[in-house]
């Protein structure tokens, strides 16, 4: 059975992956006893556990404003901390999955494809970017664009002119494990649809609200070489 160690082990992705029964063993650590921040404890952990794999899923994203009122958290946890466990993996070769977001398209045409030019429209997009560069800078990786929510949609209003590949969490623990041994990057998501259409299928009290800029309105992408992989399964 290999080892897979997960850093954000009491994150919502982590929460549903606890439930699942694979063939794999995670490790699941919190903060307290694997901080992304700290070098040595990364070592540590590496040492102790002796993974095939680290799985990333620690760092920061909601509320989005955060990134602009504390660029230091955001640079720190998403960006250097991204920064730190691909440097320790890299010394032992051990393969990094690392989380990466949808948001980092520009959003005004959609269809994205992986090889597309990015512009991130927000600094959570941006900083998300700024960990992928670190990763892609080692050849033993695995880079998920991932456009994911938790189940039943928490708000009360949705976008009906927002378009993105929503997808909930436990649907997406079921395609992670088709794509878990590849190496590279894929987008990930469920069907191109309005935020609004997507939340009001498991939330039928959900109401319509449209973006005036504050979102992008063309934030789908193309998961095309996503259905190949899985295909060949």
């Amino acid at each position: 059975m290999k080892t897979i160690l997960v850093t954000g082990g009491d994150g919502r992705f982590a929460n549903i992956l606890k439930k699942i029964d694979s063939k794999y063993n995670f490790i699941f650590t919190k903060k307290k006893k694997l901080n992304i921040n700290n070098c040595k404890s990364i070592r540590d952990n590496l040492n102790l556990f002796k993974p095939h794999a680290v799985l990333h899923l620690a760092g920061l994203s909601r509320p989005l404003d955060l990134h602009n009122k504390n660029i230091t958290k955001s640079i720190t946890l998403n960006i250097i901390g991204t920064s730190n466990l691909v440097n320790e993996c890299s010394k032992k070769n051990i393969k990094l999955i690392y989380f990466s977001t949808s948001y980092v398209y520009q959003g005004t045409k959609g269809g994205y494809k992986e090889i597309d030019p990015v512009l991130p429209w927000s600094n959570y997009g941006w900083s998300k970017l700024g960990g992928e560069c670190a990763v892609q800078l080692y050849k033993n990786s695995l880079i998920l664009r991932v456009c994911m929510t938790e189940k039943p949609f928490i708000h009360k209003k949705a976008y009906a002119n927002v378009k993105t590949n929503f997808i909930f969490h436990e649907d997406l623990a079921k395609i992670f494990f088709k794509v878990i041994s590849k190496k590279g990057l894929i987008n990930i998501g469920g069907r191109s649809q309005s935020i609004y259409n997507f939340a009001k299928k498991e939330n039928k009290l959900v109401k319509k609200k449209y973006s005036r800029g504050e979102f992008p309105l063309y934030q789908d992408m193309n998961l095309k070489k996503l259905m190949k992989l899985i295909k060949k399964r």
